[in-house]
């Protein structure tokens, strides 16, 4: 399985980044995907979430209202696009693969199996 995350760079506070990831080696059109975040001496956090056919997500209340988590199942790949970006927003954002979960969306790292690199996001006030 790989999960490769790709997107991230250095924005100003307002703007907008979009995020992608794509994976191989597993169904993805069964599996639920979520992105998390984790800034410098942080515990990696949950962002967004979204179950195998797209019609549930799960947010964080710091992404509620500026974050949606899209997905091509066609193209293995899900998205985060985040608006109205604020320093606060800076970290490395992973996405990760939840493959056990058959209902609903789940929002806790031990819940999640593989994980991409991640990629930089830095937002400048």
């Amino acid at each position: 399985v790989q999960l490769q995350a790709s997107g991230g760079g250095l924005v100003q506070a307002g703007g907008s980044l979009r995020l992608s990831c794509a994976a191989s080696g597993l169904p993805f059109s069964t599996t639920n995907m979520g992105w998390f975040r984790q800034a410098p001496g942080q515990e990696r956090e949950f962002v967004a979430a979204i179950n195998r056919g797209g019609s549930i997500t799960s947010y964080a209340d710091s992404a509620k209202g500026r974050f949606t988590i899209p997905r091509d199942n066609a193209k293995s790949t899900v998205h985060l696009q985040m608006n109205s970006l604020k320093p606060e927003d800076t970290g490395v954002y992973y996405c990760a693969s939840a493959r056990l979960v058959r209902f609903g969306v789940v929002e806790t790292t031990t819940d999640y199996d593989y994980w991409g690199q991640g990629t930089q996001v830095t937002v400048s006030s």
